[in-house]
């Protein structure tokens, strides 16, 4: 059924900022007459073809002068993103006159978009469940190929389709349980608690771990991971960091204590968005804004999924590198040895027996050497594997996360009441409940204030 007695709702669906072309999208049932008296040449509505692309000029009513030359299209609920009717108008991509044409269409009756709402009105009225409403989100800020893939896949339906291949089995149970209620005499006729047991064990509970193994492995290719760089001043950590990101990010100088705030920036480790975190170099000093830095830092290391402990190949090690080595102990962390093309105080086996327990790498960030090597180590850290990552066909987000993992405990209480001979109503409890969660994550028994909260992460204009 159409979303027809919502307002009409407009938005810029293009990035702020001068561009070679902006789209202002109006979506609702008052679209079509809200746009076209600011079109000329001016039209009949019912000429005009739906998915057909016109010419003409933005024109604004009151001074009847031209705004802007534009492309435009309407396009007929149902057979819309928002299954309402849509019009979207193509301009130069400048931002003053994109403002301007979304003044005129708000002047028509039209009222401004909420983050998200075109999307949310596409699950309100049916074109797509929850999961694919969170893909466009994350098809929008995927930063990585394999990213996107993953997205693409969501926004194909695979999760939707997983979930309810699920559900199905569940539900065949539920109706059983339920005519077991109605008939007490005849339980034991209906409910075979061994092939019943069996069933929701082979069907749900196995399927539902899989689905959380799947978010375990393939979660850091959507969510990405945190490294933080931490080492004693001057070791080569804003250099590193320059290399991995292929330009001049960090000030580089031979004067300790340079960085004295974090530097983040996200680079690509095989597909992974690697967030890095160039810190103040930790060290005892009497610099209160340096002094500040490394009070962050030690905040930071916290934050962090992975660290990459720095320090000098070219020099004796210091005190600083082993007190910075017994704060990050316990943390996953390679040992970065730097300005290998330098050494000349042992061998990079003996600095790196003296720090025991932690993958290493040697590198030169000056020249560029052991770079692809730091980022084979780096990946093989994260995904736990030397060779190219096999991307999982599904992955969960945290949401979904959690909802499986709930739905896994309600199962297994399910199967456990099959097994002991538990009443029939203390079945069912489990089955809705387990029901219940699987549905929320594609929208069927999902809250408002979880709505909220998932399309109030979109831009305005998606």
């Amino acid at each position: 059924m159409w979303y027809l007695d919502a307002d009409t709702i407009a938005a810029t669906a293009t990035p702020p900022g001068a561009g070679g072309i902006g789209v202002v999208k109006i979506s609702g049932p008052r679209a079509i007459s809200g746009a076209l008296p600011l079109l000329r040449p001016s039209r009949d509505s019912s000429q005009l073809k739906s998915h057909h692309l016109y010419y003409g000029y933005i024109i604004d009513p009151e001074t009847e002068k031209a705004v802007d030359e534009v492309l435009y299209a309407i396009m007929r609920a149902p057979h819309t993103y928002t299954r309402e009717d849509v019009v979207e108008i193509q301009a130069h991509g400048s931002r003053c006159g994109l403002r301007t044409i979304l003044e005129l269409v708000l002047k028509q009756g039209v009222r401004l978009a909420e983050p998200g709402e075109f999307t949310k009105r596409a699950f309100l009225n049916g074109r797509i469940d929850l999961t694919q409403a969170e893909a466009v989100a994350e098809v929008v800020s995927a930063q990585t190929a394999e990213g996107l893939e993953l997205a693409t896949r969501q926004l194909a339906g695979h999760l939707h389709e997983a979930i309810e291949s699920i559900r199905k089995p569940m539900e065949t149970a539920l109706v059983e349980v339920e005519a077991a209620i109605d008939f007490p005499e005849d339980v034991e006729e209906i409910i075979q608690a061994e092939p019943f047991a069996q069933k929701m064990a082979q069907d749900v509970i196995e399927p539902l771990e899989e689905l959380l193994a799947h978010y375990e492995e393939g979660h850091v290719y959507r969510e990405g991971i945190a490294a933080i760089i931490v080492g004693r001043p001057n070791v080569g950590k804003s250099s590193l960091m320059n290399r991995l990101l292929q330009k001049e990010r960090a000030i580089v100088t031979t004067i300790p204590g340079t960085t004295r705030d974090f530097i983040e920036e996200t680079v690509n480790i095989k597909g992974i968005p690697l967030r890095l975190i160039d810190t103040a170099g930790l060290h005892d000093t009497d610099d209160a804004l340096e002094a500040m830095g490394i009070r962050l830092t030690r905040q930071r290391l916290d934050e962090a999924d992975i660290v990459l402990l720095m320090v000098d190949g070219s020099g004796p090690l210091t005190e600083e590198d082993f007190k910075i080595y017994h704060l990050v102990q316990g943390r996953q962390a390679i040992l970065v040895v730097n300005k290998t093309d330098l050494t000349s105080y042992g061998s990079i086996e003996e600095i790196v027996a003296q720090f025991p327990g932690l993958v290493w790498t040697a590198i030169s960030a000056l020249y560029n050497q052991g770079i692809e090597a730091l980022k084979a180590t780096v990946f093989a850290a994260i995904t736990d594997q030397r060779g190219p990552a096999d991307l999982p066909t599904i992955v969960p987000n945290v949401r979904h996360k959690v909802a499986i993992q709930k739905a896994i405990i309600a199962s297994k209480a399910a199967e456990e009441g099959f097994r002991t001979g538990r009443p029939p109503e203390l079945v069912a409890i489990d089955l809705r409940g387990g029901l219940d969660f699987l549905g929320e994550i594609i929208g069927v028994t999902t809250t408002d204030d979880i709505l909220d909260q998932i399309f109030n992460r979109f831009c305005i204009g998606k």
